[in-house]
Parts: C-alpha cells; structure tokens; sequence
C-alpha cells in the first residue's frame, strides 16, 4: 500500500490536487500501488470503465485488461517498464464494467519518494475509441481504394510527386507498360513518352498546363518498356493538400492502340467505300456522257466525209459544214454542263435582265419543245437586273425546259416566272434576290426521286437519254452565283423549280459586245505553243487567214529557242504541257522578250492553286472570232485590266 507518512504542511496541496483530479470527466486519472491495485479513481474512471470508487478501489488494474493481456502479463510487464524505464505508453483494448470493450491510450508514470523510493504508480487512462473507429474506417476505406486502383487493369493509374517522378504503381499500370512497381517507382515519367516528344519538354509542359489549369488531357505515342509504342489518352490531375500547397500528380493512362487502330481500319473502309461510289458514278458517267459524244462525234465525222467527198465534185457543202458546228458546238455546251456540275465553270458575272433573256429564248424554245408543249410567261413590270453568268443561266433555263418537256410526254403547258424576293435568312442568306420559276405539268416526282434529283449522274430518263448533270449543273450554277436552287414536286401535279439570284444595280451591267477587232489591222509576229498537233495547227491556220505572220512550236522549250533569234509581238501558248506549262514558259520568255505580250489558253476549267490570274485566257474551244477577240484585249483594243480577266 502507498506510505500515508505526508507531511501536514502538504495536505493544502494535496487537497488542491484531488479536486483537480475529480472534475475531470475525459481522462481516467488514477493511482496504483507498487503492485498495481487501484488506490484512487476519478469521475473520469468512473465515466468511461463503468467502476465507482466503492466498486474498484483495492483491485487490481489488470482486470482492465482482455484475458489474453492477462495471461501474457502484459499488465505487469506495464508497470515493470514504467518503472525501470520512468514511463510507459500505450494503445490498446481494455475492458469495461460491462463486458464491452474500448481502445484506450494508457500513459503510466512511476511515483518515488523524495528519498527515490518506488510509492506507486500515476496512471492516465483517455477513451480513443471514436477515434480508433474513425481511424479505422479511413484505413478500410484507403484499403479499398487501394485494392480498386491495384485491381484496374485496362487502366494505369499512378501518381507523381511534384516533379514528376512515380510515387505509386497499379496493375494496369505494370500490364501495358511493362514496368514492376520495383523497376519504375522513384524514376521521371518521361521515360513512357517518345526520344523526340522528352527531348522537345513535352511531359514538362503537361505538368505545367495540369498544374495551372488544373487538368490536362492529351492522345499520342507512348513508350513501353521494351521499346514498343502504343496508343494512349493521358490524364493528369493535380493534387494539394488542405492548404492548397501542390503535393503531387495523378496520372491516368489508358491504351487505346486497338481503338485507334479499328478507326483507321473504319477510315480506310470509308474511303474504299467513296473511292467505289466514285467508279459507280464514273460508270454512270459513262453511260449517258459517252452517249452523247458517239452521237455528237458521229454527226461530225459524217458530215466531214460527206464535205471531203461533195467538194471534189463542186457540190454545195455549206450544209454539212454548218451540222459539223454545230454538233461540235453541242460538245461545247455538254463540257461546260459537266464542269458545271463540278462548280469548275468560269462564271463571268455581270448584272443580266431576267425579263430580256427569257424573252430572246423563245425561238429557242419553240425549236427545242417541238409540238404539244406551250410555254407562258408571267413577269412583273420592274424586275431588278441579277447577278449571273449571262450564257450559263441561259443554258440553265435551257436544261430546265428540257427537263419540263420530258415530264410530259403527253404535252402540256410550262409556265415561266419571275418575282422579287427578300431573304432575312436562315434558308437564304440575308440579301434582295430575284426568283425564276418553271413550272410544269407533268407527273411529278415522289419524296425519294425529289431528294436525290440533283445529285450527280442521277436520271430517271434511261439510259442513253441523258447524263444526269443537267439539274447538277443547274444547282452548280445558281450556287456559284450566289444564289440557290429549290425544287417542289408532288406525284401527279407537277414540279416547280425556282432559282434563287441575287440581285444586281443596273450599272454593273455588260455592254453589248462591240466588234473587238475594230480599229486594229496591224498585223503581228504571233509564236503559238501547244503540244496538240492538230489544235496547233488549227490555230495557225486561223491566225494566218487574218493576216499575222505566225511561227509555232510544241513545246516550251522549242518555243524559247525560237524566241532566242526571233522579235515576236504577242506569244500565244497552251497551259497544259509536258516538261514546262504555260505559265513557267510566260515568266521564262518575258526574261528574253520583255516588251513581248502574252496570253494563256487552256482547256482547263481552272488552273491550279497559286497559279497568276494577271494574264488574258482563252478557254478551249474556241473559234476565229475568239482568237480576234483575245488579240485585241491583250494588244490594247477594248481591253480589260489584266486583274480583271475570269478567275
């Protein structure tokens, strides 16, 4: 038992110490003897182990304990510690007055005499058990995520100190990049990106962006361990502590090589796929287009053998003369529907009169529609000029008729007419536009015949009576122009089709052609290029029948020679050719002859990027009446800036 032998100068202490003692409620605050029997106990003992004072002192503080502890001393290897080494400290279950259990923080203090004599044993007990609880619910609830990171496999999932180096590793993490936690941790992640990718600071700069904006996202090649490259979206999040101090990274990676390889392989399929719907429109091309030039060619070469054979005998030729043009003019026009359609044309906008240009046709149209067929027009009194490619509407509205009349077998009337309209969008961009319209009575299209009948090569007429560009070419047009096309049919009734053009001021429009060589008779040292033969031979013939003194070649290079000894006023020259085009041979040519003037020609509906539009063009076919013209532009008669030639 503890010596009572205190002085009485201490017992105001003594007395002042036990009432600290008793009031507090969050500690068991209790003394032992030098065997471990309880000698004193506090509200805070009582509260928590479930002992009153009357119950527990004189007992033993084992009984605290579990009867495993009992059975392996650990109480009385407590207290020998606490005495040979002046205090013990612990964590551990005890056990309550009821039976239940509690995780307690034990602290025990050794009480000596002044003299150093052992007296006791001061023992402070504090109820961890809310914390303990929530301590282990933490620790179950980190094992979890644990085991759900380690457990991912289609996903490496790891995290980075600061600088970027692996602080964790998971199994997806080991299973596409090949690496064990024992091999990677500890090392810069750089290593998973490509030699060029690390050499440029590419993982750098992705700490960066994570760690500014605080997410950073990207696909590209990774590096595994053994060299090979993979497919990958990389996601890195920054993570700070509670007071926003960055501690790290984590990193997500997921392999999407398959993926991407399925999307190429997708891509490639795709692109198989259009390259065959491109032969199919070719075939269909084919048919109709082919069809047309056997039966235009047929006409000229007939009407050629006919004029061989006729004007040996001194017979009238003219006839077939004119049939020869005129199938040859037909090809013309079938070229340009196809380009067209392309949207390839060379549109040459001016303002045209609507009302003026319908109102010229109508022989035309009476010729074209034959019997059965009557055409009306219904136009307002002011219609406003439009912006247009004066040939290429007409050949529009030509293929529209046409179209008409075949919707009809039977006969029937065509209406034609034209209003003013205003677009505030979103079918029509906001502008004034004027409408022309052509209305038939015929059978109509169905919804599946109506949606695909402006599509390319598209014909519900058989094969062999059209090529299926005309409303392709139609649509081409009215949208290069800057306006629209729209169709309305309805099996049984009849379609509508209305074309959509801007409008344009009157002082834009085109004057009337003039006679382009009037005024110019000087006659001119011309060298004309081309690798065709017969388009060069052609061409000289016409140029001779004028007057000028020509010289040709057929090529760039036999026309530089020439250029070399001769003085030439104008150079006329193909674009098209093999070892140097037009252009190249233009630029060549103007370093021997920089007075020389010059002039392309082409075939080509447009030429390609990059190439100089300053320089007057002729486009094939052409006629001697296009030749005069073209000289005189590029010599100075009603000439037009270079910069303002077709484009």
């Amino acid at each position: 038992m503890i010596d009572t032998d205190i002085p009485d100068s201490d017992l105001s202490l003594r007395g002042r110490a036990d009432l600290l003692v008793q009031s507090v409620t969050d500690y068991a605050i209790y003394m032992l003897d030098r065997d471990g029997y309880v000698v004193s106990w506090n509200a805070g003992a009582q509260r928590f182990k479930g002992y009153t004072a009357d119950e527990i002192i004189g007992q033993h503080f084992s009984q605290f304990y579990e009867e495993v502890d009992r059975n392996d001393k650990v109480p009385q290897n407590a207290l020998k510690t606490a005495e040979l080494e002046g205090r013990f400290e612990a964590e551990g279950w005890r056990v309550r007055k009821d039976g239940t259990r509690f995780w307690a923080n034990v602290v025990i203090d050794p009480i000596r005499h002044e003299s150093g004599m052992l007296l006791g044993f001061a023992k402070i007990t504090r109820d961890l058990t809310e914390r303990r609880r929530a301590e282990e619910e933490l620790r179950r609830s980190e094992e979890r995520f644990r085991l759900l990171v380690e457990g991912v496999t289609d996903y490496a999932i790891y995290m980075l100190d600061p600088d970027g180096r692996i602080t964790s590793w998971n199994a997806g993490a080991q299973r596409f990049k090949g690496y064990t936690a024992d091999e990677i941790m500890g090392e810069h992640f750089s290593r998973f990106y490509t030699p060029d990718e690390a050499a440029a600071g590419v993982p750098q700069r992705a700490l960066q962006t994570a760690r500014e904006n605080s997410h950073f996202e990207a696909e590209g090649w990774r590096v595994r361990k053994d060299g090979s490259r993979f497919w990958a979206n990389v996601v890195i999040d920054p993570i700070r502590n509670s007071e926003g101090s960055l501690i790290g990274y984590a990193k997500i990676t997921r392999d999407l090589t398959e993926r991407r390889e399925s999307q190429l392989a997708l891509e490639a399929t795709r692109e198989a796929f259009f390259q065959s719907q491109k032969m199919e429109a070719i075939g269909q091309l084919t048919g109709g287009v082919a069809h047309d030039f056997n039966n235009l060619l047929s006409a000229i070469i007939g009407s050629l053998d006919l004029v061989e054979r006729r004007a040996a005998n001194g017979a009238d030729i003219s006839k077939f003369l004119q049939n020869a043009r005129l199938a040859a003019e037909r090809g013309a026009t079938l070229t340009q529907r196809m380009l067209a359609f392309a949207r390839k044309q060379e549109l040459k906008i001016a303002a045209v009169d609507l009302k003026a240009s319908v109102t010229s046709m109508a022989d035309l149209f009476a010729r074209t529609l034959g019997t059965g067929v009557d055409v009306d027009t219904d136009f307002p009194d002011a219609l406003p000029f439009v912006q247009a490619d004066a040939t290429q509407l007409e050949l529009a509205l030509l293929n529209l008729i046409v179209n008409a009349r075949d919707a009809m077998p039977d006969g029937g009337r065509i209406a034609i007419s034209a209003r003013a309209e205003e677009s505030d969008g979103p079918a029509q961009p906001p502008d004034h536009y004027a409408v022309l319209s052509v209305t038939d009575q015929g059978q109509g299209m169905d919804p599946e015949t109506l949606r695909r009948a402006t599509e390319p090569f598209f014909t519900t007429k058989g094969i062999g009576r059209g090529t299926g560009l005309g409303l392709s070419m139609v649509q081409g047009m009215a949208e290069q122009s800057g306006g629209r096309l729209i169709l309305q049919s309805t099996p049984g009734t009849g379609t509508t089709v209305e074309l959509w053009l801007k409008t344009a001021s009157v002082t834009s429009q085109s004057p009337a052609p003039a006679l382009v060589d009037a005024g110019f008779d000087r006659k001119l040292d011309i060298l004309v290029v081309d690798d065709d033969a017969i388009i060069l031979m052609n061409t000289v013939a016409m140029l001779q029948d004028m007057g000028h003194r020509v010289h040709e070649a057929p090529s760039g290079q036999a026309a530089l020679d020439l250029l070399g000894s001769r003085e030439v006023d104008l150079l006329i020259t193909d674009y098209a050719m093999p070892g140097m085009c037009g252009t190249e041979l233009i630029d060549a040519a103007a370093l021997l002859r920089p007075e020389m003037k010059s002039a392309l020609v082409s075939g080509y509906a447009d030429f390609p990027e990059g190439t100089k539009i300053a320089l007057h063009r002729l486009a094939k076919p052409y006629d001697d009446c296009d030749l005069r013209r073209l000289i005189a532009a590029v010599m100075g008669v009603n000439a037009p800036a270079p910069d303002a030639a077709p484009t």
